[in-house]
């Protein structure tokens, strides 16, 4: 029952302005926690043991934080501590306004999407740009809203903490650069244990809400993807729209072909497309709260 208000909390206030620009979000806390963990022990030889052994400090950190939390504030701290962690709100809010930037203009649709992912968007035409709204959608379902209620439900707030952590660190450093490759490795690795049950969940969540296509043909284009987690949810948002995600783009100035996934859907979109996904968004994370409910009684 307390992640069911967990859910609610989050979706009815998101993430207020008023009370972050005031205070540092939890998220940028972790944040500065893995840069600190990265200053100081990415440094010399066996790179891959330091980063292991920093990434257990900080999952300890976590576990203890959690615990204390728990014991000191009870089930209100824990409902808080729970919505502040979930981002369907921002998420949906976030996606919605690339949608209005292009109804606008082309420049103001890329300096939306610019905020959600990673890629260069200079020179983003329309349905990249739209593919790019999409495909942050679908992913960040999975990372933000469904792996930590996941973690949640199994684990109280150092579930939630754990994950979050986690979460963040392979975001930071989880990449393969040579500054990171090696001292990043664990993060990625167990970021992607994490996110093996929920990515999948994820999926069925938003393939349910209009199931088109088959759950078979759904699997084949999730292993298109680079990714090994990220492309069911980004999969099951492509066979739902019946739109073409993911395929070639740009990190840094470096051209990257990648394939399509759902290569046989549409590929020239825009805003309707980006309001289509935010719409499943919220359908899927409804399915997920009668799930959450079905589970507290």
């Amino acid at each position: 029952m307390t992640l069911v208000l967990a859910l609610l909390l989050d979706a009815l206030l998101g993430e207020p302005r008023a009370l972050w620009s005031r205070w540092p979000h939890p998220a940028v806390l972790m944040g500065r926690a893995v840069a600190w963990a990265e200053r100081t022990f990415n440094q010399g030889n066996h790179r891959r043991l330091r980063g292991l052994l920093s990434l257990l400090l900080l999952v300890a950190g976590a576990l203890a934080l959690g615990l204390a939390l728990r014991a000191l504030a009870g089930g209100l701290a824990e409902v808080i501590v729970a919505a502040i962690l979930l981002a369907q709100r921002s998420l949906a809010d976030h996606v919605q306004a690339v949608a209005r930037g292009l109804r606008l203009s082309l420049a103001e649709g890329r300096r939306a999407v610019a905020m959600i992912v990673g890629r260069d968007t200079a020179t983003l035409d329309q349905p990249a740009v739209a593919r790019a709204a999409i495909e942050s959608a679908a992913e960040n379902f999975s990372d933000g809203v469904v792996a930590p209620a996941f973690w949640f439900a199994v684990g109280g707030l150092p579930g939630i903490l754990v994950y979050k952590l986690v979460n963040t660190a392979d975001s930071m450093i989880g990449h393969r650069t040579p500054r990171y490759e090696q001292f990043g490795w664990a993060a990625a690795r167990l970021d992607d244990l994490l996110n093996l049950i929920p990515a999948r969940l994820s999926a069925l969540l938003i393939w349910i809400t209009r199931p088109r296509g088959t759950w078979r043909s759904l699997i084949r284009d999730a292993r298109l993807h680079r990714s090994p987690n990220a492309g069911w949810p980004e999969a099951a948002m492509a066979q739902v729209l019946d739109v073409a995600l993911s395929g070639p783009r740009s990190y840094h100035g470096e051209a990257r072909d990648f394939p399509w996934v759902h290569p046989r859907g549409r590929k020239v979109i825009g805003p309707e497309e980006i309001g289509a996904a935010v719409r499943v968004l919220w359908q899927a994370w409804a399915v997920l709260l009668a799930l959450a409910v079905l589970l507290a009684l």
